[in-house]
């Protein structure tokens, strides 16, 4: 399996003494492989508890609110990990209870579904935790642990079935898409089927089929309640739940001055383009697709957030558009300044729109292409 090393060199810089270092990320992206890696690049003398929190006896040992029982449970370990940490109740304020019993010990913990690893974690561990992602692999993690040559070699499989680690070692087409249509089954949403206030599968499928037509277009949550006999604020509800458990990115549009600007609406993008072939049944190659222009900007959409992400670059992201429809697909907002990018699958030129350019003095404007992509994603 490939090694998502950006992520491991995060572990290892951000894991100290007395705050608890959390890896969030889709499931099957490596999680419990890259602590398994990460556990033998550490110094001989680390002395490491690890523990599956899908385990029944690690849920009971840690169903106790005394420090004494914890500690005695820790042992001489120097580093606790936790696989699977949402699956123990009040993870949290256990979590909490340790470090102030063990000043000493680093912890880790991983999760699949961030919106309910945060809810038991954040507020008890207020200030003492911190966070790193892992996404399905990047680019800039094939050319770094493989090579240039190798990704250009499998770039076009990189593109139409996405980053999930297991495809690489796949070796025909047919296993890759078998792999990812039992992804993208009821697995994909294991973690938010698990609340009683989602109806089931179906209906959250249905309603990311809709958005893989949408890629790159704003989203109405009226209209996908109407195709869906659906409220909008049940879609807008599902949506926030794909979001949070690592299926779905929400990109807001961006405005400051002009009433003409849209920006209360927002555009989706899949955390991986695999999955997303996978829901509409369309693994063609680029040059046989009529949606490639949407396959090209999710996936330059979020190679570049991965890089965000691993790079340390802080950033708001946003779309921009106006009603007469002049529009940037990709602005970011850093230290005050502006940088728009047009995402093109095709090379012809695309000129700034002036109003894009008038409006914001401080503001740049790229074209992002096949030719210089790698420039914006690595």
């Amino acid at each position: 399996m490939i090694i998502n090393r950006a992520a491991a060199k995060q572990l290892s810089e951000k894991l100290q003494r007395g705050k608890v270092l959390i890896l969030y990320g889709p499931r099957r992206t490596g999680k419990t492989f890259l602590f398994e890696q990460l556990k033998k690049t550490l110094s001989p003398g680390e002395k490491i508890l690890f523990l599956n929190g899908e385990s029944g006896s690690v849920q009971e040992q840690f169903s106790t609110n005394s420090p004494e029982k914890l500690r005695a449970y820790i042992g001489g370990a120097s580093l606790l990990m936790i696989d699977e940490a949402q699956k123990i109740l009040s993870i949290g304020n256990t979590l909490k209870l340790i470090i102030d019993a063990n000043p000493g010990l680093k912890i880790m913990v991983s999760g699949s579904a961030s919106f309910d690893l945060a809810q038991k974690v954040g507020e008890p561990l207020t200030g003492r935790h911190k966070t790193v992602y892992l996404y399905p692999i990047s680019a800039g993690e094939l050319i770094t642990t493989k090579s240039a040559a190798y990704y250009h070699s499998v770039f076009e499989q990189h593109l139409i079935y996405g980053g999930y680690p297991e495809l690489f070692s796949l070796p025909s087409m047919k296993q890759r898409q078998e792999y990812l249509d039992t992804l993208a089954g009821s697995y994909l949403f294991k973690d938010i089927l698990e609340l009683d206030t989602v109806r089931g599968a179906k209906k959250l499928k249905d309603l990311l089929i809709l958005l893989a037509f949408q890629i790159g277009k704003e989203v109405s949550l009226a209209e996908l309640g109407n195709n869906l006999d659906m409220h909008k604020n049940t879609v807008a509800r599902y949506l926030d739940l794909l979001e949070k458990s690592f299926v779905i990115v929400n990109i807001r549009g961006f405005s400051r001055n002009l009433r003409k600007e849209v920006y209360k609406t927002s555009r989706y993008y899949f955390v991986d383009n695999g999955i997303r072939n996978s829901l509409i049944n369309n693994f063609n190659p680029p040059k046989l697709r009529d949606d490639i222009g949407m396959v090209w900007e999710n996936y330059v959409v979020m190679e570049r957030i991965k890089k965000q992400k691993y790079s340390g670059i802080i950033s708001n992201n946003y779309f921009w558009r106006t009603y007469d429809k002049k529009e940037v697909d990709w602005v970011e907002e850093r230290s005050g300044k502006l940088s728009g990018y047009e995402i093109k699958w095709g090379t012809k030129r695309h000129k700034a729109p002036k109003d894009w350019l008038e409006t914001y003095k401080n503001a740049t404007y790229k074209l992002v292409t096949k030719e210089n992509f790698l420039d914006f994603i690595i």
